[in-house]
């Protein structure tokens, strides 16, 4: 929030094929099954994405209870706070770090015990023919080992969801250490919501070159080209989805 003397102007930048939108140009919102939560749209069709990405902000005691549609699928990501989560599957308690894989078949509650910060990520699941339908995963992020990316032990990938073909999305951390970048602009299919958790750096969309930092939020269609190099003192993180694993509809 900047104060009544100073320039209102930002770095976000709305494109037919990227948007890079920062945290403050995010004006709160409700949901209908949420109760004492604050919700963000960080990402929806409007946009031009095929997905929904929410940054929701739950008060103690606060949640929701979701029936399955049978049609969408969900990803969990907590980056604070502490919150229980319950399917008929299984139950989980989502701290920092701790993520969530939730079929289109599984419904689900969720119950904030502090006041906790969420990213939910919601897709339309696409069946194919002979895989079978996925099964709900609980993980952190603390129990996933990095692995050099590329052989580079300065940027390092961490998958949260198997690459195994009942999943229709990933969903992956990156870290890079001040200095160390992708090593090719990358153009192709998939789209990306990206959320970054840690540092900066100069990410390449499109054409331009834009400098970003922890809590940005960066939409990437299908083949917009794209890079990112990391700057500033500490390493640089971010949370992204692709989608995956699938045909390409005709």
């Amino acid at each position: 929030m900047r104060a009544l003397h100073q320039l209102v102007h930002d770095r976000t930048r709305v494109r037919s094929r990227w948007a890079l939108l920062p945290l403050e140009g995010f004006p709160a919102s409700r949901l209908p099954e949420w109760f004492d939560t604050e919700a963000r749209v960080l990402a929806s069709p409007a946009l031009g994405a095929k997905f929904v990405q929410y940054l929701l902000d739950v008060a103690p005691e606060g949640g929701a209870r979701h029936i399955a549609d049978n049609a969408v699928e969900s990803f969990f990501y907590c980056l604070a706070g502490e919150a229980s989560l319950q399917l008929s599957e299984g139950r989980t308690v989502l701290t920092e770090g701790a993520f969530a894989v939730i079929p289109h078949t599984s419904e689900f509650r969720l119950k904030a015990t502090t006041a906790t910060k969420l990213i939910w990520l919601r897709k339309t699941f696409e069946p194919a023919q002979g895989v079978p339908e996925p099964a709900p995963i609980f993980g952190n992020e603390k129990d996933i080992q990095p692995q050099p990316f590329l052989g580079n032990e300065h940027a390092r990938l961490q998958v949260l969801i198997p690459d195994e073909l009942a999943y229709d999305m990933a969903m992956n951390i990156f870290t890079f250490d001040p200095g160390h970048c992708l090593p090719y602009i990358e153009t192709h299919v998939m789209e990306h919501g990206l959320y970054f958790l840690q540092g900066k750096g100069l990410y390449y969309l499109g054409e331009e070159w834009m400098e970003v930092q922890k809590d940005d939020f960066i939409w990437m269609g299908p083949y917009c080209p794209q890079c990112f190099y990391a700057t500033g003192v500490q390493p640089a993180k971010y949370l992204y989805y692709k989608n995956v694993n699938r045909e390409i509809p005709l």
